[in-house]
């Protein structure tokens, strides 16, 4: 069972979530339950999470859910039993709509059962009885009212009203063309009294026009008289009304008890109806904070990657100001973060950060965070957030914040998430110090998860010996002590108590005398945790440095690598052709030494036998060359072919590519839109559309805009 305090609750600014939330609703009940609402069981929390994610992802693309505004039939529902009881026209047409929802809604899902397998599930189990709409349209036109046809007695009833409104109209016409004549009617020779026509019958002829008097003008001297001829058909019309609307009575009454055998399942339909508008406020606040779903684990892991406040970041928004966003962990190998650093450098935001966040996921709610986050569900939750004094009680702070403090340990356990403000201040600082000292001693031995604020220098040496515990920081710039609003796990924070009296312009001499009056041990940690927080600043960009120039070496020798594949491979053509050139030469030489040998006498015979001893050599040694030449070629051809493969691959790769590009296209083109959240592709950054011009697109992020290619981004 989820226990979590009112007083916490409201340390948290929950109610304000809930009443940022409450307006997406469409019904005012569902509004209320959304103001009601509170955290949950896991399995329960999980499954409003999944459905509000599938519905927030429809916004995101052209798959629109068809639900609409309705009007909810609770009321209808529990008076529909009573024996012989007849609904309102109205409320016939509200059960007819909510189950034309429920077809509706059964038909849609089916069609993306990978996009909204949750809600698919929901509306599957209901059971949509037909029956209903074709009972409700028998009896009801499209307009709301009650049909000739709803009963052969109630047709043949109104044939006779229309029968003998046509004789009251044409009788009336009769007798206002006759007493015209005569001279008998006022100028204005006809009123309406009554819902009924009737004739300004000067007062001096009244006695001259037989019919019945219905009133008389404010002078006398009009007389409004509705004619003999006309009476019979008007008394004749008033009782085929009253008939009428005993049949449409009965007619009612009837349809009422055929509808009520459908009572259970139009329960369902409105439960489920219910249901599915609070996940649709959920998805459409989520939509306005960027909410995720981020993973929730059965095991005690919380991984937070760039958590915003909600209520902060709408606030900002509206203002335009930036938000920092915050990035942290609780695991059960680190259960308790300590943060310290100068005041208004964030550090309470951050644990009404973490508290809310946590309250959002356990009641279903999607959290404004990086996507590849992960969070855990706590049984208790308990805070001691801001200044707790009762004024009422007549307790000092300090006493308050005590009482506060002895409901937290009686009720601390391995499941208790604590989110403690300046821990342990309120009394003296030596004893006070102590004291928080023992309760942090008292909530590690509980195995509670804690993340707790403080400027005390031996609850920081406490969490430096404690090994599931760590000491985190809201980093300042040291030279000018402005806020970087950066939350930095693993070091304690100096709270610049003195630097900031500097820059304050308060006198040194009395900085000089406040340090001699200070343990000279507790100002030298102090200086050590500033300049430990700035070596680390210092370490974190050489860092960053060296990556870069690693990645440009890298670049450097692949480049160069190439260039001697390419230079060894020229030498080796250098020197073949060489080679070749020596051998021609060596054959040239010897062709004249044949003709030399010729001219100066030798035999035909013995030149022609050593010319062609000199052919059989070549002969060998080119039969020999062709051979080897013919190994390398078959080399040459077999890597040559398995290049070709390599190409027909890369070419198959590349011809999918362009496949895939094309397919992006026509997808991009489905979901480019105004309002759209993207990011640009291998960026963490959620930003969203505001203006596409071509293929070039406006992204706003909140506290900057970029232009940017529309095919570089991706949708959220």
């Amino acid at each position: 069972m989820v226990y979590i305090d009112k007083e916490d609750l409201d340390e948290l600014e929950f109610p304000q979530l809930l009443a940022e939330i409450s307006p997406f609703a469409y019904s005012p009940k569902t509004r209320e339950k959304i103001l009601q609402l509170r955290p949950m069981e896991i399995d329960e929390a999980e499954l409003s999470l999944k459905k509000t994610s599938e519905y927030l992802s429809s916004f995101e693309s052209s798959n629109a859910i068809p639900f609409d505004e309705y009007e909810d039939i609770e009321s209808e529902l529990k008076v529909m039993l009573i024996e012989n009881y007849r609904l309102e026209n109205s409320a016939f047409i509200k059960i007819k709509t909510i189950t034309e929802q429920i077809g509706k809604l059964q038909k849609f899902f089916p069609t993306m059962p990978e996009t909204f397998p949750t809600l698919m599930e929901d509306v599957s189990v209901l059971e949509f009885r037909k029956e209903i709409i074709e009972k409700v349209d028998k009896v009801f036109n499209r307009f709301g009212e009650v049909k000739n046809e709803a009963s052969p007695a109630l047709k043949g009833i109104r044939t006779e009203i229309q029968h003998a409104k046509k004789a009251i109209q044409e009788n009336f016409n009769r007798a206002l063309t006759t007493y015209g004549q005569s001279d008998f009617l006022d100028d204005i020779r006809e009123t309406i009294i009554d819902d009924q026509r009737v004739l300004a019958v000067k007062s001096g002829f009244k006695k001259r026009v037989p019919g019945r008097t219905l009133g008389i003008s404010k002078t006398g001297s009009i007389t409004y008289i509705q004619p003999d001829s006309v009476v019979k058909h008007y008394f004749k019309l008033r009782e085929n009304e009253e008939e009428e609307k005993k049949e449409i009575d009965k007619v009612l009454r009837k349809l009422t008890a055929e509808l009520a055998e459908f009572q259970p399942q139009l329960w369902r339909y409105q439960i489920y109806i219910f249901d599915l508008d609070l996940t649709r406020a959920k998805a459409k606040f989520a939509e306005l904070i960027n909410g995720v779903l981020p993973k929730i684990n059965r095991h005690k892991t919380l991984r937070l990657k760039d958590a915003f406040h909600p209520l902060l970041w709408l606030r900002n928004k509206e203002e335009n100001k930036t938000i920092h966003p915050q990035t942290l962990a609780l695991t059960e190998h680190n259960r308790i973060i300590c943060i310290s650093g100068p005041n208004a450098g964030g550090k309470s935001i951050t644990l009404k950060t973490v508290g809310l966040l946590q309250l959002m996921i356990q009641t279903g709610i999607l959290v404004p965070v990086h996507p590849k986050s992960e969070m855990f569900f706590f049984e208790k939750i308990m805070t001691d957030i801001g200044d707790n004094q009762s004024i009422e009680n007549h307790l000092s702070t300090y006493s308050s914040r005590l009482k506060k403090m002895s409901g937290i340990i009686r009720e601390a356990d391995a499941d208790t998430l604590l989110l403690i403000d300046e821990f342990g201040t309120g009394s003296d600082p030596e004893l006070g110090g102590a004291l928080a000292e023992s309760f942090m001693e008292f909530f590690y031995d509980k195995k509670s998860f804690a993340i707790i604020t403080t400027h005390y220098t031996n609850i920081k040496l406490v969490i430096e010996q404690l090994p599931n515990a760590q000491n985190a920081a809201m980093l300042f710039n040291e030279e000018t002590l402005e806020p970087m609003y950066k939350l930095e796990v693993g070091q304690a924070g100096s709270s610049f108590t003195f630097e900031v009296a500097e820059k304050n312009k308060i006198p040194r001499f009395i900085i000089h005398s406040a340090k001699k009056k200070v343990e000279h041990d507790i100002v030298n940690l102090d200086k050590t945790i500033v300049k430990l927080q700035q070596e680390k600043f210092e370490v974190e960009k050489l860092k960053s440095d060296l990556a870069e120039r690693k990645e440009s070496v890298e670049d450097k020798r692949d480049n160069l690598q190439k260039l001697n594949d390419q230079l060894q491979q020229k030498l080796f053509n250098f020197q073949k052709l060489y080679e070749e050139e020596h051998r021609k030469l060596q054959f040239g030489n010897k062709i004249e030494t044949f003709i030399e040998s010729y001219t100066k006498g030798k035999s035909r015979k013995d030149v022609v036998k050593d010319f062609v001893k000199l052919l059989e050599q070549e002969k060998f040694r080119k039969l020999g060359a062709d051979k080897d030449e013919s190994k390398r070629l078959q080399v040459v051809k077999r890597k040559i072919t398995q290049q070709l493969k390599k190409e027909e691959v890369i070419e198959k790769i590349a011809e999918t590519n362009e496949r895939l590009e094309e397919k992006r296209k026509s997808d991009r083109a489905v979901w480019m839109k105004i309002g759209q959240r993207v990011r640009i592709t291998g960026s963490t950054s959620v930003g969203t559309i505001e203006k596409i011009s071509r293929n070039k697109v406006i992204v706003n992020y909140g506290t900057f805009k970029t232009t940017i290619d529309a095919d570089e981004l991706e949708r959220i």
